[in-house]
C-alpha cells in the first residue's frame, strides 16, 4: 500500500520563515538514533541535525552530523537553498525563498525547489538498522547547460543534550574525493560516501547560530558547528547524493550493498510501503482509513528499537536461573524509545504505547519480545521506570510501571492467543502480585483493610505525573493514586483471565479483584466524580484530574456504570480540550496553563495544567463505553488531522498549553500519543456500525 502523502505546504509556508521554521521533520533509524529539522533548514534546536546516534545503543546519543547547506550553481550565477538565523537577529542567506513546496512521502522530507526554469527536488532519509542518513538531490526537470550543487557540510560531535564550545575538539580528517571520515579521540568517526560527486577537506568553525526555541525553553540559545567538508555534485535528473555514517571506531563501516542514492531511497519507501501493508493485512479498518490515521502508522515506525536499554544483560550479575530465564526469553532485544528528541527509554510508556505501536500495526512477534526482555529486568516485583542515557543502573520509581506491563501482557495475548508465552511468563507475574501483597520497595504494598494499593516515599515522584525539581516532587501524590488502583483492580482480573486460560485456580486473584474493588468505591466523590488520591498525608485529594479516566478506560474497570458516567462528565467539564486532558482543573489554586519559561518554570508546570494528548484517545474510549456510540467517540480525534500538519509534521506532540488556542509544547513526537490514539480510532471504527457493515460486504465480495 502507497503511504498517504497529505502532509505537504506550498509557498505560503515554505518562504514564511516563522511559519517554515515552527514545522519540524523528525527521522528515526530504529536504533535509538535520529535526525530532524524545519521546513526552512535553519536550526531551531540544540537537537537539530542531520545524524544524532548513539554512542551506546540506544542511549549517550551524539550530534555528528548537523547540516549540508546546498548552494546552486548554473554558470556565473549562485542561489543558496539554505537558510541561517543568527545570534545578531540577522536571518543570512533566506534560502527558503526558493522553496516551492514541502511534503512528506512517507516518512521522507522531500523539498522542491524553483528558480527560474530550474526546478530541484531534495530528500532526507535514515537508513534502517543503521546509523546513516542519505541526503539526495535531483533535477526535476531537464536543461541542457550544467548545473552543480556546491554544498558545506557541517558537523559537531557533542552529546545531544549539551553545548558546543568552539575549538573544543580537534578533528581528525582524512580520505579521498569520494570519501572522507572525520573523528577524534575518544568521540565516535562519522564518513561521508560519495559516488556521484566529489568531496574536499575544509577546516572551519562557523559560530553564533540562534535556537529560538532553546531560548523558549530558558536554555542557552546559541551554538556553532564545525565545517569539515565540501562537496560539490553535478546534478541530473536522477537521484544523487551523499551518504553519512557514524560509527565508534575510526575505520568506515561495511556497507550492506552497493546500491545507489536512487535505489536506497526506493528502498526506503519499500520500507513505508510494508509496513502499512502489514499493518493492513491485519487490521483491515486501516485499509479505508482518512490519510492522517495512516499516517500514524508510519510515525509508530520511528519509536520501536532493537539492541535496547543496556550493554549489560540485565541490572546486575545474573544468576544461573535468570540466564535460563533470559535464554528462553530470546536474544534479539527491542525497546521502544518514548519521544523525540530527548526523551530515551521509559517503561511505562513503552507499555502503554505497546498496544497501539505494536499490535495495531501487526508487530505482534516484536510486542513478545519487547515484554520478554523486560521480563530480565523485573526486580522486586516491579518493572524500571527507565534507563538512563548515561547507561546507568535502572531506576526504580514507578508504582504504575509493573502494573501497565500486565495490561500490555493481557492485550497481546488478546490478539495473539500465544498461550505459549503466556505460560512461561506466569510465574513471574505471579511473583510480581506476591511483591505487592506483601510489599517492596518505595512503600508499595496493599493495605489489608480495604486491597487498595498504596505508595509512597519522600522525595520519590512514583507515578506519571512525576516532575521534580531537586528535591522537590511537584505532585508527589503518596497515599492511594486512583489511577494506580484501577490498574491494580485490572491486573488481578488480569491474571485471572490468565489462570482461566492456562487452566489453573483463579480464585486467589478473584477474591483479591473482589476486595480491591470493593475498596476502590471509597474514590467516588458524593457530587460525582472520583478522588485524585486517598489517605494522602493531608487525607483525600479531590483536585480534580484526569487520571480518573483510567477508572473508565482500563479492561476491567471497578467502576459501575452510572460511576463511569460521573467520570466522563466531570473530566469533559473540567478537562477536555481538542488535543487531550488538561492534567488540572483551571478552578483549582495551582492551575498553570501555559507551559513556558525555564527549565524550574516549565518542570514545575508539567501536570500542573498542560494538556497530554496521550489522554484524548482515553477520553473518546471512556465516552464510547458510557454511550455506545462510537461516531461521537470518534469524532473526538479529528482534530489531530490538524495537528499533523503542525509542530513536528505527520507526528504528534507530547503536550499542549492548557489555554486556548493550545500551542504544542514539549516534545514535538511523542510514542504514547501516537499509539494511544491510533489504537483508540481502530477500536471506535470496528464498533461503528457503517464501518461493520462496510466490511461484512467486502468480506462477501471476497468470498
Amino acid at each position: 500500500m502507497e503511504p498517504p502523502d497529505f502532509v505537504r505546504f506550498g509557498r505560503a509556508i515554505c518562504c514564511d520563515l516563522v511559519q517554515a521554521s515552527r514545522r519540524e521533520w523528525w527521522l528515526a533509524d530504529g536504533l535509538g538514533g535520529y535526525a530532524g529539522g524545519t521546513i526552512a533548514q535553519c536550526l531551531t534546536r540544540r537537537y537539530h541535525g542531520l545524524l544524532i546516534a548513539p554512542a551506546n545503543p540506544p542511549l549517550g546519543r551524539f550530534l555528528v552530523f548537523v547540516k549540508a547547506d546546498a548552494t546552486l550553481h548554473d554558470n556565473e550565477r549562485n542561489w543558496p537553498l539554505f537558510t541561517n538565523c543568527w545570534g545578531s537577529g540577522a536571518v543570512e542567506p533566506q534560502g527558503l525563498v526558493h522553496i516551492e513546496s514541502f511534503r512528506l512521502d512517507g516518512s521522507i522530507p522531500v523539498w522542491r525547489f524553483a528558480i527560474g526554469d530550474l526546478i530541484l527536488e531534495q530528500c532526507i532519509w535514515m537508513e534502517r538498522e543503521q546509523h546513516t542518513t542519505c541526503i539526495a538531490w535531483r533535477l526535476a526537470n531537464a536543461v541542457e547547460r550544467p548545473v552543480h550543487l556546491g554544498i558545506d557540510l557541517l558537523v559537531n560531535s557533542r552529546n545531544h543534550h549539551a553545548d558546543t564550545r568552539p575549538y573544543g575538539f580537534n578533528s581528525i580528517i582524512e580520505g579521498n574525493v569520494n570519501r572522507i571520515s572525520i573523528g577524534r579521540a575518544g568521540g565516535p568517526t562519522l564518513h561521508f560516501h560519495t559516488d556521484d560527486g566529489q568531496l574536499f577537506a575544509r577546516h572551519q568553525w562557523i559560530e553564533d547560530f540562534d535556537l529560538p526555541r532553546e531560548r523558549e525553553r530558558g536554555l542557552p540559545d546559541r551554538d556553532s558547528h564545525f565545517c569539515a567538508a565540501h562537496m560539490r555534485l553535478p546534478l541530473r535528473t536522477e537521484w544523487s547524493g551523499l551518504v553519512a555514517t557514524m560509527s565508534t571506531t575510526p575505520e568506515a563501516p561495511a556497507t550492506d550493498s552497493p546500491l545507489r542514492c536512487g535505489e536506497m531511497l526506493n528502498r526506503r519507501r519499500a520500507h513505508d510501503a510494508a509496513r502499512l501493508t502489514a499493518a493492513v493485512t491485519l487490521t483491515p479498518e486501516l485499509h479505508d482509513a482518512p490519510c492522517w490515521v495512516r499516517q500514524l502508522v508510519i510515525a509508530a515506525d520511528s519509536f520501536p528499537i532493537v539492541q535496547p536499554v543496556s550493554a549489560k544483560e540485565t541490572k546486575k550479575e545474573l544468576n544461573e536461573k535468570e540466564q535460563d530465564r533470559q535464554g528462553r526469553f530470546g536474544q534479539r532485544k527491542e525497546s521502544v524509545i518514548a519521544g523525540y528528541p530527548w526523551f530515551g527509554d521509559w517503561t511505562r510508556d513503552t507499555m502503554i504505547a505497546l498496544p497501539g505501536l505494536m499490535l495495531t500495526t501487526g508487530r505482534y512477534a516484536s510486542a513478545r519480545n519487547i515484554l520478554t526482555t523486560l521480563a530480565g529486568f523485573v526486580d522486586r516485583g516491579m518493572v524500571p521506570n527507565m534507563f538512563p542515557d548515561d547507561g546507568g543502573q535502572p531506576q526504580y520509581n514507578t508504582v504504575d510501571g509493573a502494573l501497565w506491563y500486565f495490561e500490555a501482557w493481557r492485550a497481546y495475548i488478546a490478539v495473539s492467543n500465544d498461550v505459549a508465552a503466556l505460560r512461561e511468563i506466569y510465574p513471574l507475574l505471579q511473583e510480581m502480585v506476591s511483591w505487592h501483597l506483601r510489599g517492596t520497595r518505595h512503600r508499595i504494598g496493599v493495605d489489608a483493610s480495604d486491597g487498595l494499593l498504596s505508595a509512597g516515599d519522600s522525595g520519590i515522584q512514583l507515578t506519571w505525573m512525576d516532575a521534580k525539581l531537586g528535591d522537590w516532587v511537584v505532585t508527589p501524590r503518596h497515599g492511594k493514586p486512583v489511577e494506580v488502583n484501577a490498574l491494580w483492580f485490572n491486573a488481578l482480573m488480569c491474571m485471572a483471565e490468565f489462570s482461566r486460560l492456562l487452566k489453573k485456580d483463579a480464585e486467589i486473584f478473584e477474591t483479591l479483584a473482589k476486595q480491591a474493588k470493593v475498596g476502590f468505591s471509597r474514590f467516588l466523590k458524593p457530587a460525582g466524580g472520583l478522588y485524585d488520591v486517598l489517605d494522602g498525608p493531608e487525607g483525600n485529594d479531590d483536585s480534580i484530574r484526569p487520571n480518573q479516566i483510567l477508572a473508565v478506560t482500563l479492561h476491567y474497570s471497578p467502576l459501575t456504570p452510572q460511576a463511569q458516567a460521573k467520570v466522563v462528565a466531570e473530566t469533559g467539564r473540567h478537562l477536555f480540550t481538542s488535543y487531550g486532558l488538561r492534567s488540572l482543573a483551571p478552578e483549582h489554586p495551582g492551575y498553570r496553563g501555559r507551559y513556558e519559561g525555564g527549565v524550574w518554570e516549565r518542570d514545575s508546570a508539567y501536570h500542573q495544567g498542560p494538556v497530554w494528548s496521550w489522554l484524548l484517545p482515553h477520553f473518546a474510549m471512556a465516552e464510547y463505553r458510557v454511550t455506545g456510540d462510537a461516531e461521537l467517540a470518534q469524532s473526538r480525534l479529528a482534530p489531530i488531522h490538524d495537528h499533523l500538519l503542525d509542530a513536528g509534521l505527520g507526528t504528534i506532540s507530547e503536550i499542549f498549553d492548557g489555554e486556548p488556542p493550545h500551542s504544542p509544547r514539549g516534545a514535538p513526537s511523542q510514542a504514547w500519543s501516537v499509539a494511544c490514539i491510533l489504537a483508540a480510532w481502530v477500536t471506535l471504527e470496528r464498533a461503528r456500525p457503517s464501518a461493520r457493515e462496510g466490511m461484512a460486504k467486502k468480506e462477501e465480495s471476497r468470498q
